[in-house]
């Protein structure tokens, strides 16, 4: 049995387990961008052996990173726009996402990447996808509330093919959802029990949010309009 820990992510531990089964990270330069994204980090700083780089998109999650990772020397932390990093131009040999490139600013932090990526670097991204074009109101209010932009399968291949992406690899993973999702209530509830009436009040929209995006994927029939990819690429 594997004593690699599990990645509470869209897409569990698949991706991460496709991208090191797939690439050779030894002594390689590797950005992890996300959220929730330490123990991606850890994983791929035991492959490589050397620091890696994780940029995650606000405060909270800066603080909770830094929480988790404590003294680890292995990751380097920072709070940056992913679509205007502090990067030099063709830093890295491997770019990393688990859904946090979903978004509506997609285009341009898919630039970005191809900006700090060396030639012939790879792209590892996990896209939320749309698996049924006819979409009700309750899937766009999910879209919407968290800021999605999904693509369908064909979609996101041309996307990055469109921007000079070989597509060297596509896994349909929305299996993963349904675990993810039950995950998602189980620790809202875990959570939420500790918190005091402030802390209620101040994540009150988040709570919300999550708690609502997991109900409707397992009670409502969101899976049969949401999915989740694992994109493997290179830069031409």
């Amino acid at each position: 049995m594997s004593s690699e820990p599990v990645i509470f992510l869209p897409g569990l531990s698949r991706q991460i387990n496709m991208f090191q089964e797939e690439n050779d990270l030894r002594d390689k330069k590797v950005l992890v961008c996300g959220s929730n994204s330490e123990k991606i980090a850890g994983r791929i700083f035991k492959k490589s052996g050397v620091t890696v780089e994780l940029i995650v998109p606000d405060f909270d999650s800066l603080m909770n990173s830094r929480i988790v990772i404590g003294d680890d020397p292995g990751i380097n932390i920072r709070l940056m726009d992913f679509e205007h990093t502090d990067f030099d131009a063709e830093k890295f040999d491997y770019s990393y996402s688990q859904g946090a490139f979903s978004t509506s600013a997609r285009k341009g932090i898919v630039k970005e990447m191809k900006r700090i990526l060396k030639p012939g670097g790879k792209l590892c991204v996990g896209e939320v996808i749309i698996l049924d074009e006819s979409l009700p109101q309750f899937i766009l209010d999910i879209f919407d509330a968290s800021d999605l932009n999904p693509l369908t399968s064909a979609e996101a291949r041309e996307f990055y093919e469109a921007r000079n992406f070989n597509v060297l690899s596509v896994k349909d993973v929305s299996d993963t959802l349904h675990d993810y999702y039950e995950w998602n209530l189980d620790k809202l509830a875990e959570v939420t029990g500790g918190l005091s009436d402030n802390e209620k009040s101040y994540y009150k929209k988040l709570l919300k949010r999550i708690s609502h995006e997991s109900q409707a994927f397992i009670k409502q029939g969101a899976d049969k309009y949401i999915g989740f990819e694992i994109l493997l690429m290179e830069k031409l």
